[in-house]
């Protein structure tokens, strides 16, 4: 089964405690995807935030609703 970036990514999160911990003190989606390309994953804001919900190699992506964002601008 092949596995997009993002996916490979997540699986990288979850296998390092480090990264695990930049990730979630990550404040926006752009934030964590700099995270992914600085290590080589092709991972977009808007491709963990069209993620949301969902769950790769044990982990969840959920997004956080900021005050003053425009509802359902990344569907």
């Amino acid at each position: 089964m092949t596995t997009t970036p993002l996916e490979q990514f997540l699986a990288r999160v979850q296998a390092d405690p480090t990264l695990r911990q930049h990730v979630s003190e990550a404040i926006t989606a752009d934030a964590v995807a700099l995270l992914a390309q600085e290590l080589g994953y092709p991972v977009s804001g808007s491709d963990l935030l069209r993620f949301s919900g969902r769950t790769a190699s044990g982990v969840r992506v959920t997004r956080i609703d900021h005050p003053g964002e425009y509802p359902g601008r990344y569907v």
